[in-house]
């Protein structure tokens, strides 16, 4: 138990350090795992309203304002009043955010280490023991947050 627990302890503090440290994906801009996380949020829905994104990504209309502030000082994206009700506000790449975007997703494509062909050696008994042991971990933190 004690070695999954220091294993489990490693893999977060790794997995935070990937967060917090930048990357420049494909431009010459250093971008947080919170800004190329929202940059992949606004690409994958692209014309949502900052409350929509707000909403997908979990979090208030003026945190995500503070951080497309961001974003557009950075010319990652834009917004632009919808043109079908003036009173919403859209979301949308830049050229140069698209070339993030799709630097995003090609760093997951090429980057996982050897996970998918790790996962296919597994037999169904494995896989279920992991998912039962991710959903305890994440009904854990649930929680833990919760209790705040």
């Amino acid at each position: 138990m004690k070695k999954i627990k220091q294993k489990f302890n490693s893999i977060l503090k790794l997995a935070q350090q990937m967060e917090t440290e930048p990357k420049k994906y494909g431009t010459d801009t250093m971008l947080t795992g919170v800004e190329i996380h929202l940059i992949e949020l606004v690409g994958d829905n692209e014309n949502s309203s900052v409350t929509d994104v707000a909403k997908l990504f979990g979090v208030t209309k003026g945190a995500i304002s503070q951080r497309f502030k961001k974003l557009e000082h950075k010319e990652l994206i834009k917004k632009d009043a919808d043109p079908a009700n003036s009173s919403r506000t859209v979301v949308t790449l830049t050229s140069k955010g698209k070339v993030a975007y799709f630097a995003h997703k090609h760093w997951h494509e090429t980057m996982d280490g050897g996970h998918k062909e790790y996962w296919k050696t597994l037999g169904p008994e494995k896989v279920a023991v992991i998912e039962e042991f991710l959903t305890k971990t994440e009904d854990f933190f649930q929680r833990m947050l919760a209790k705040k």
